[in-house]
């Protein structure tokens, strides 16, 4: 199988670029932040006090992820409960950031994202993936851009119309330190990772990109003609 890594910054736009690539190739896409955001719809659901090593330990143990497909767009559910509306509030992102530090948390993440990575084509997308999920994948890239413009698109996108962007970029940049400085597997650009700011850059601009540094290493696949020019 050929597995392409797209870690990045949150607000980057690593779901849609994993999107616009996956749909030239015909491969499979892994969004593997909304598995932990749909593991915080339950931890709140479940109405934990606290967040701490125990506490999320209890929380794992009995959970079953499943990810499934209807059409091209991707449902996560825990224990047999689409999260699937839920995944891109304010207060889910947030909490995911909180959990998805611990050891036990991650560690039942990355077994669905290895597992999905050995039956296809594919390509996942999160923090952590060309240094800790897929060290061996064929394709890796690092997306970020300045916080201020991710700020903005988070704002822009955002259907809570009573948070406003300086909250927005508050707690942007709250979460890219806690990214940054977290024990396990803080967030850091793989040392062959290709760096891509997309700060001045469209979406289209940044497929075709990435598709062209693809393509310079696809003939050794054998796989080129699939994508779709």
């Amino acid at each position: 199988m050929i597995n392409i890594a797209i870690d990045g910054t949150v607000g980057s736009g690593k779901s849609t670029l994993a999107r616009g690539i996956a749909d030239r190739l015909g491969f499979h896409v892994l969004d593997t932040g909304a598995i932990y955001r749909a593991l915080a719809c339950s931890f709140r659901d479940e109405k934990h006090n606290k967040i701490d090593e125990q506490e999320v330990e209890e929380f794992i143990k009995d959970k079953n992820i499943e990810v499934f497909f209807v059409g091209k767009n991707q449902h996560v559910s825990v224990n047999a409960i689409d999260y699937t509306n839920m995944l891109r509030e304010e207060e889910i992102s947030n909490l995911a950031s909180q959990i998805s530090p611990y050891p036990v948390l991650r560690e039942k993440v990355r077994e669905l994202q290895q597992e999905f990575a050995k039956k296809y084509d594919c390509i996942i997308e999160g923090r952590d993936i060309a240094t800790d999920v897929l060290p061996n994948a064929d394709f890796k890239f690092f997306l970020t851009a300045k916080p201020e413009i991710r700020a903005m698109r988070r704002y822009q996108q955002s259907q809570e119309k009573n948070i406003s962007y300086g909250e927005v970029l508050k707690d942007l940049k709250e979460r890219d330190y806690r990214d940054e400085h977290r024990e396990v597997a803080p967030l850091n650009p793989a040392k062959d990772s290709v760096i891509v700011d997309n700060s001045q850059m469209t979406l289209e601009q940044t497929i075709e990109y990435c598709l062209n540094i693809i393509n310079k290493e696809y003939d050794k696949y054998g796989k080129n003609k699939r994508i779709k020019q």
